[in-house]
């Protein structure tokens, strides 16, 4: 590709190991190798939107790991589905060395997506995949790499993660998979993480497992991570940190609530799961919250909702169901009133990248009577 092929209106970084003399001077660290000889072939595979955090923190750690060694243990390959060069979501692009048009010549591959991970649906790329697991590729997904994998039938039969965001919506899709909370899940051939700087603490396993603990430790110290996290840890803060409640009552309710968002609980059954009576809850919600109970439990089934339409094929009505509404005229005026805008229209917005007034003229409506007139047709989709 020339200079005038590059795309201009972003800006490049361009892959590949650092030649040895931009390694700064610093003490080896012992490296134990394993059964493996050479360096370690790392693959990423980059699909539009990825998370540019997500990315740094799974790769810039054998780049670390290499310095400290002073030693090429690990090289990596960029790959993008068409070879051409792929944005992040921050609009950083970032120039691949191959396509998917050829096998990737590496050991571990991990796919790294974001944003709106059912936007991608490329065939090619799926069977590209397949072929790689096939001659013995180690797959990973990084956040929304794993609904990637699961789409291409790569994860069934393994313990997977991904982000927090994304779990109920692949745990509608994808029933059967062994779906966790976890950080990351390292399990025989598949390798997932919920992405951030989750996406740091495999990498430092993976490192840990195959060099030793002395490099696993100096990397981390030298990204200032001074305590990697366990697998197992939480991807969230507490409720405690979240929502700053210290109320042992207030807090088994939000528990509670945001565990029944299908089958919402009645107020005074929460004010019996707190040990206080409805009068007194009330006030609670108000004094730490800043709204009553009834507008925090439907503000959490609607962001539900809106998880599950931006990321599943289920029709409104079956959103509408599984966020706790008994029908879908209730549940789209509540979401307009919520986020503006009907829930089949900001479906079509998120995916398809259309304008309101797009969205609404294709449906001969203007964008004010869009939701209402969704509602009483009864075929919002």
């Amino acid at each position: 590709m020339t200079e005038e092929d590059r795309p201009t209106r972003l800006p490049q970084l361009i892959s590949g190991a650092a030649p040895p003399q931009a390694r700064p001077q610093s003490s080896r660290v012992p490296v134990r190798r394993g059964q493996w000889r050479g360096p370690r072939r790392i693959g990423f595979l980059l699909l539009p939107g990825f998370a540019m955090v997500a990315y740094a923190c799974a790769m810039e750690p054998y780049r670390a790991a290499n310095d400290l060694a002073e030693d090429d243990l690990y090289i990596w390959r960029h790959i993008s589905p068409d070879g051409r060069p792929v944005a992040a979501s921050s609009g950083v692009s970032i120039l691949p060395d191959q396509g998917t048009d050829r096998p990737s010549d590496v050991d571990c591959l991990l796919v790294c997506a974001g944003g709106i991970p059912t936007a991608f649906d490329d065939p090619a790329t799926f069977a590209w995949l397949r072929r790689e697991a096939a001659r013995g590729v180690v797959l990973g997904g990084v956040s929304a790499g794993a609904e990637v994998l699961a789409r291409a039938g790569l994860l069934g039969g393994y313990r997977c993660t991904t982000h927090w965001e994304y779990l109920p919506a692949m745990r509608e899709r994808y029933p059967t998979l062994m779906l966790t909370r976890s950080l990351y899940e390292m399990d025989r051939e598949r390798r997932t993480c919920a992405g951030g700087t989750a996406a740091l603490d495999m990498a430092l396993a993976l490192i840990e497992a195959e060099c030793g603990r002395p490099l696993a430790h100096a990397v981390a110290e030298w990204f200032l991570h001074t305590r990697p996290r366990a697998a197992d840890e939480p991807q969230r803060m507490s409720l405690r940190e979240r929502y700053d409640v210290r109320h042992a009552g207030l807090l088994r309710v939000l528990s509670r609530m945001e565990d029944q968002l299908e089958e919402p609980l009645p107020r005074a059954a929460l004010a019996q799961v707190s040990g206080v009576s409805l009068r007194s809850l009330e006030r609670l919600f108000r004094a730490h919250l800043g709204r009553s109970i009834g507008t925090h439990y439907t503000a959490l089934r609607l962001e539900h909702a809106r998880r599950l339409l931006r990321q599943t094929s289920l029709s409104v009505a079956e959103t509408a169901l599984a966020c706790g509404f008994t029908t879908a005229e209730h549940f789209s005026r509540t979401y307009r009133t919520r986020f503006g805008v009907a829930p089949r229209i900001d479906r079509r917005i998120t995916i398809h990248h259309e304008r309101p007034r797009e969205v609404a003229e294709r449906q001969q409506c203007t964008p004010d009577d869009t939701g209402r007139k969704a509602v009483v047709s009864g075929s919002i989709e």
